[in-house]
C-alpha cells in the first residue's frame, strides 16, 4: 500500500492539496500529516474532509522544521504504519486524480524493476498563477543520469514527485544538510541503488513555488549555498564513479562553483580536486585545474 506523507505549515494552499488527494480515482492510500507546531490551524479544513479519503493528522509539540527540515520529514514518516511504498507531499503540491491509480497499474512492473518512482511534473508559482509546461521523464533512467539532466538545466528534481520503498529509506535515511537543500538529491542517488528509476509520465505532480517555500524565497542564500558545498563535497568524495566521464566532469565543475560561492578556491582545494580530474581525465579540464593550482600557488607567494 502507498502512504502519503504531508509535513503541514502553511495552510495558503493547502486546500488545493487536500482536493486533490481528494479527486483521486483509486483511493487504496493513507495520508499522514505531521503538523509542525504551525501558528495556522488546519484542523477545520481537514474536518471537511472527512471521510473523502483516510488520513491520520497529528500536531507535534514544537516547531523541529525551523531547526532541521529533515528531522521533521523523518518524524512525519514515523507517522505512518507498514506500507511498502511512500511518498512526501508539500502542503502547496497537488496531484492529478490519476496519480494513485497509474501508480497501481504500474506496480507489477514497478516490483520487479525500482526502488525510485518517479512522475511527470510541473511547477506552479502561486504568486503568479503561471504553470510551466509539464516535465516528462524517460521511462528508465539511472539516477546519475536524472541528476546530470538537472545540473545541465534539463529538468529539475523535486521531493514530491518521487514515490520510495520504505527499505530504502530505513536504511539511508534523509542527510540532514541546512533547510534540507540537496537532502531529496542526495536520497534519490542512494535510494536508487544499482536500479533505475521508473518513471510515469501519464500523471503529474503540481509543484508550488512561491516566496512563502524555501525554493522560491531569496531569504536563505547562505544556508543553502553552505548546504550545496557539503553536498557536492559527499558527490565527489564518495559517488563520483556513478557518473561517466563526462558528468563527472561537470560535477566537479559545480563543486568548484559551490566552493567558489563561499570563498575564493585555495590551493589545498587545487590539489584535493586533483585526482578526480585526473581519474576522469579530459585534456582541457584537467589543464584548466593545472592552470589554476599554478595561479593559486604563485599568488601565495
Amino acid at each position: 500500500m502507498l502512504a502519503i506523507i504531508i509535513p503541514f505549515f502553511k495552510l495558503a494552499y493547502f486546500k488545493a492539496t487536500l482536493d486533490s488527494l481528494a479527486k483521486q480515482t483509486n483511493k487504496c492510500f493513507k495520508v499522514y500529516i505531521g503538523d509542525d507546531a504551525s501558528p495556522e490551524v488546519c484542523t477545520d479544513l481537514l474536518k471537511q474532509y472527512a471521510g473523502q479519503f483516510d488520513f491520520v493528522y497529528h500536531r507535534f509539540k514544537d516547531n523541529l522544521g525551523s531547526k532541521s527540515l529533515t528531522q521533521q520529514w523523518v518524524r512525519c514518516i514515523e507517522l505512518s504504519e507498514k506500507e511498502e511504498w511512500l511518498m512526501i507531499l508539500g502542503d502547496d503540491d497537488c496531484l492529478s486524480p490519476n496519480c494513485v491509480e497509474v501508480f497501481y497499474e504500474h506496480l507489477e512492473i514497478i516490483e520487479r524493476t525500482t526502488n525510485l518512482v518517479r512522475f511527470a511534473k510541473k511547477i506552479i508559482d502561486e504568486d503568479t498563477h503561471l504553470e510551466q509546461s509539464v516535465q516528462y521523464n524517460p521511462e528508465l533512467e539511472l539516477a546519475a543520469t536524472a541528476f546530470y539532466r538537472r545540473i545541465t538545466g534539463q529538468t529539475t528534481i523535486t521531493l514530491s514527485e518521487y514515490i520510495f520503498r520504505r527499505r530504502v529509506y530505513l536504511k539511508y535515511g534523509f542527510y540532514d544538510y541546512p533547510l534540507a537543500w540537496h537532502s531529496d538529491n542526495r536520497a534519490w542517488l542512494e535510494f536508487a541503488e544499482d536500479k533505475p528509476i521508473y518513471s510515469i509520465n501519464e500523471a503529474v505532480v503540481g509543484v508550488g513555488c512561491s516566496a512563502l517555500s524555501i525554493t522560491g524565497s531569496s531569504a536563505y542564500k547562505e544556508q543553502k549555498r553552505k548546504a550545496s558545498r557539503l553536498f557536492y563535497n559527499y558527490l565527489v568524495t564518495e559517488k563520483l564513479s556513478i557518473f561517466d566521464k563526462k558528468q563527472a566532469i561537470r560535477v566537479l565543475h559545480k563543486y568548484e562553483n559551490a566552493i567558489g560561492l563561499l570563498r575564493e578556491l585555495t590551493f589545498k582545494d587545487r590539489i584535493f580536486l586533483m585526482p578526480y580530474y585526473w581519474k576522469n581525465y579530459e585534456s582541457t579540464s584537467f589543464k584548466s585545474n593545472l592552470k589554476k593550482i599554478l595561479k593559486t600557488l604563485f599568488r601565495s607567494y
